[in-house]
Parts: structure tokens; sequence; C-alpha cells
């Protein structure tokens, strides 16, 4: 791909950097309040929620540790069986943690659900979920973030660890994607 054919993708900025760094710092006043000086564990669910975690990493002040899983849908088609893979699990017992997720956006919900289903079935203190994105209109099942950072419409969205066909995750911006070929992430 060429650096025209690239930029050309980019439809339009729809949350800027600046945006996405000051939710990220409220963000940040939330979490501290909620554990009001305890530990957590920040679980980030790769690969799109990279960015996000390492920024909310970091506007945290309460002690925190991090732990990464990655999980993949089978697909049939463009619409998920509703069957979760995890392909990297956490390499700790997080029963003595307060376990935050830390994910890049909510679209069907069927993922999230089921990481949280199998982290709660392993007894840690507490369980929340923050995402930088929501995409209610997509949701399939019946969940919702304990904290999101932007609702969005129904947009194919790239940028800040959002990815089309693994290109844009370095964008510091979220933008609608022009035309998706090949993409596997909405």
């Amino acid at each position: 791909m060429t650096t025209q054919e690239y930029e050309k993708n980019i439809k339009r900025v729809i949350i800027t950097e600046e945006e996405i760094a000051a939710a990220i710092k409220e963000a940040g006043k939330k979490i501290d309040a909620m554990y009001d000086g305890h530990p957590i564990l920040l679980v980030s669910v790769l690969k799109g929620a990279f960015v996000f975690m390492a920024d909310i990493c970091r506007a945290v002040t309460v002690p925190c540790e991090i732990g990464f899983m990655c999980a993949k849908s089978y697909y049939n088609g463009t619409e998920s069986a509703g069957v979760v893979k995890i392909t990297m699990d956490l390499d700790r017992d997080n029963k003595d943690y307060h376990v935050i997720i830390v994910e890049d956006i909510v679209d069907t919900g069927r993922t999230l659900n089921d990481l949280c289903r199998m982290l709660c079935a392993r007894n840690p203190r507490s369980l929340r979920v923050i995402t930088l994105l929501d995409k209610p209109s997509r949701r399939i099942v019946d969940f919702k973030p304990d904290l999101s950072l932007f609702t969005i419409p129904d947009y194919f969205v790239i940028g800040y660890g959002l990815d089309c066909a693994e290109y844009y995750r370095n964008l510091p911006y979220i933008a609608e994607y022009n035309e998706c070929k090949d993409c596997d992430k909405k």
C-alpha cells in the first residue's frame, strides 16, 4: 500500500487526538475514585486495545499491574458464530485482583460477554470493563461496559489501535474508514 492509498482511505476524523486525551484523563480519575488506592489489574484485549491500555495505565494513580489476552471469534462469512477462542490467556491467576478489562470497541458484545464470564469464573475481587468506543446499535447480546469513553454510530473505524487489514493502528485519532476490503475488524 502506498502512502497515497493509505491516506485516501481515511474518510474523516470523528474523534480527535485531543478529545481522546481529555476523555482518558477523566477516565483515569474515575478509576482512581472507584478503587481508592486499592491495586488493580488492567487486562488489554489484543491487538486493538494496546494503545488505549498504555494511555489508561498512565492515567491512573492507583497501583496497577497489566496483563494481556487475545480472543478470536470464529466467523461464518461476516457474522460471528458466537464462539470465542482464547488464543493468549493471562499469565497469572486473577483471584486476588480488581480486574478491569480494557477494550478498544464494543460491537456485538459477544467477545466481551464471553471474556467476562470466563474471568468471573476465576473469582477476581471485582471485574469491570472500560472501552474506548461503544456501538450499541450493533449489540447482539445484552452487554454494557461499565465505562465507555465514546458512543459512536455504526461506522467502520480505524486509528488509535483499531485497524483495517492490520493498517491504521498508528493513527493518533479515530477516523471513519472510506472503503474497507479484506477487513476482519469492525
